[in-house]
């Protein structure tokens, strides 16, 4: 399991990638429509080959396919970072080692990008959606392709009142990833042209 890319979600994609933009003073670009769930997003490459996106459901769409993913079906309030993602070479063996819950293989394809998604059958990840949304890439991977704006991830923390229960069940060691006892919720730093930034 490896860090692969973050998500922040928007009530729409307007205000998902305004809230990017703001925090960390850098431009996103187009990305694409994802026709099984109805969404759609704006991207901003990362070095380290990582990206982030900005995502929302499209209004235009009409789904393949419900609940949505990463639980926007009942995202309300601001925008926010909402989820992250790890890649891996077996999504269906790395679910069997994993509690109910964690998704099942959803085939998906967007231009020449072809991936597999564990999707929740109620699209709500364990640990309240603290659990890392996995995917498993049939495709070269995006990050090369995005345009860099000068940003890194320096680091991520997940807070959850039950954060060392999460940390245990996952195989992931990524010095730029912690886990803290808290409110739920995501906070990821940033180097950036501007110097240091926070993304909540």
């Amino acid at each position: 399991m490896e860090l692969d890319h973050l998500a922040v979600a928007g009530a729409t994609l307007q205000e998902a990638v305004s809230h990017v933009e703001e925090a960390l003073g850098v431009p996103l670009q187009p990305g694409g429509q994802h026709a099984m769930f109805g969404t759609h997003n704006y991207l901003l490459g990362l070095a380290d080959g990582l990206y982030l996106e900005a995502i929302a459901i499209d209004p235009q769409a009409e789904p393949q396919r419900r609940p949505c993913w990463f639980d926007l079906d009942r995202f309300a309030g601001a925008p926010r970072l909402s989820n992250w993602i790890c890649r891996c070479a077996d999504l269906p063996g790395l679910l069997a080692q994993l509690p109910a819950g964690a998704g099942e293989p959803v085939a998906l394809q967007r231009g020449d990008l072809k991936w597999d998604m564990a999707v929740p059958q109620d699209g709500i990840l364990p640990y309240d959606n603290l659990f890392p949304a996995l995917i498993e890439w049939h495709s070269d991977h995006p990050a090369p392709r995005l345009q860099q704006q000068g940003c890194r991830l320096h680091h991520l923390t997940l807070s959850h009142p039950e954060a060392d229960a999460l940390q245990e069940l996952l195989p992931i060691a990524d010095a730029r990833v912690s886990f803290t006892t808290g409110p739920i919720g995501y906070e990821a730093e940033f180097d950036t042209p501007h110097g240091r930034r926070l993304l909540r």
